[in-house]
């Protein structure tokens, strides 16, 4: 099966659909399905949702696999088009397909979202099963999960002000980042622990930090507006 990460950037979704649309036309069955449910999800990136749609509504839907991606896909549109209510049970009905499928890594993502759209007073509970989910499993792509579910519950806790709680969320959210090894979505988790810092007053470890992720990105030759920003506040 194709590798649907390696063709994605997420910086370039317009980018990401021309390496789906070609993946998809030397493919076949249920693989030339999956990437082009990918192909939706980069025009929903694109602000072109009823193309989106249209894709989807083009695809043969032949097992769980192929629902759970066509679902999720579904969801996330309606989702990004303002239609939050809606896609819930468009994210339901993707968790259940996948767990059909037993592919957990899907699985995981469908109760990601379905986390994200769901009231305020019920997305910690949400985004913790999803965790549980994801370390129960076997397979590393759903356990690696755990990086990206850890910072959306810092920011449940950082939403309602409990800081000491997001800076606990964030800080194993980076050691997660740091064993799954991509250094762009590192960088991003030691910014969140910097930026809990600076809202519980610990301003020199922030500053620290931030300082740290500026030598990082020049090093790079890179840039990153929120390092700035935080460094503006910390240092004035």
């Amino acid at each position: 099966m194709t590798d649907l990460r390696a063709l994605w950037d997420f910086d370039d979704p317009a980018g990401s659909e021309q390496r789906f649309r070609a993946a998809a036309a030397v493919a076949d069955g249920e693989e030339r399905a999956v990437l082009l449910a990918q192909v939706a999800r980069t025009l929903g990136l694109q602000e072109r949702y009823a193309e989106g749609h249209a894709v989807l509504d083009g695809l043969v839907v032949s097992g769980p696999r192929v629902a759970a991606h066509v679902e999720l896909e579904r969801g996330r549109l309606l989702r990004s088009s303002g239609d939050a209510d809606a896609s819930c049970a468009h994210f339901d009905a993707a968790e259940q397909a996948a767990s059909a499928a037993g592919d957990d890594a899907l699985r995981v993502d469908a109760l990601h979202m379905r986390a994200l759209v769901a009231p305020v007073d019920e997305r910690l509970a949400l985004t913790e099963h999803a965790l549980e989910v994801a370390g129960r499993s076997s397979d590393p792509a759903a356990r690696d999960w755990d990086a990206s579910l850890l910072n959306n519950i810092g920011m449940v806790h950082a939403d309602a002000g409990d800081w000491p709680a997001a800076l606990t969320s964030f800080e194993q959210a980076l050691v997660a980042r740091e064993r799954i090894g991509r250094e762009d979505e590192t960088r991003v988790a030691r910014w969140m622990v910097a930026w809990a810092l600076r809202h519980l007053g610990r301003t020199a470890e922030a500053l620290a930090m931030q300082r740290a992720l500026r030598a990082d990105l020049d090093a790079a030759g890179l840039a990153d507006p929120y390092v700035d920003e935080e460094l503006a506040l910390l240092v004035e």
